[in-house]
């Protein structure tokens, strides 16, 4: 079986392929999200509301040998690290696409730590492990929509039922909101009150 190399796409530069010297060993992939709490008066649980994603990222440690050569291994590890040079028209990243097997990322190189190991009798670099770290194009869930509070103040004029008409399309749901807010009586809220706006059950 012909072994295939783990290639770093340059999309930026015309697809140009960069082949990595020898396959990682592994890799990881991480990603995470944001959640608010929510505090509602005199309740021990604390809802939470999903607030957005992050881009995924994956990290890998690539070994490049140039013992057999004897050309200075820099010139191998400076490819990779030029990838994080901002494209001079923009100042964006280069947009790249990491590929290996099944794995395609669409990414962007965002760290680079070399360490040099080994040296000729000169003192020029042979051997180096470089720990990379890629940025995804694509966040991990769709962004919440910011223009949907989770507190509002009462207009005048307007009640209960009626802010309940408005936030969950059912008046009967004033409850909900008084509960949230301990109000033991609806009818003597003042306009202009900030109430907390819980999510409908």
């Amino acid at each position: 079986m012909t072994l295939t190399k783990a290639a770093i796409v340059n999309v930026d530069a015309g697809n140009y392929v960069i082949h990595v010297m020898f396959n990682p060993a592994s890799y990881s992939l991480s990603r995470s999200v944001h959640y608010k709490e929510e505090r509602m008066p005199k309740k021990q649980k604390v809802p939470v509301k999903y607030i957005s994603g992050t881009a995924d990222s994956l990290s890998m440690e690539l070994f490049f040998d140039t013992t057999n050569t004897g050309a200075d291994v820099r010139q191998h590890t400076r490819v990779i690290e030029d990838l994080m040079l901002p494209l001079p028209n923009t100042k964006n990243p280069s947009r790249l696409r990491l590929m290996w097997g099944s794995l395609e990322f669409n990414c962007h190189l965002i760290s680079v730590r070399s360490e040099f190991d080994y040296f000729n009798s000169v003192g020029m670099a042979l051997r180096a492990r470089m720990q990379v770290e890629f940025k995804g194009q694509e966040t991990a869930g769709a962004t919440v929509d910011a223009a949907s509070p989770s507190t509002v103040r009462l207009p005048p004029g307007q009640s209960l039922p009626d802010l309940a008409a408005q936030r969950y399309q059912d008046p009967a749901k004033w409850r909900l909101l008084a509960e949230a807010n301990d109000i033991d009586n609806p009818r003597k809220i003042s306009p202009g009150i900030e109430l907390n706006l819980p999510e409908a059950p």
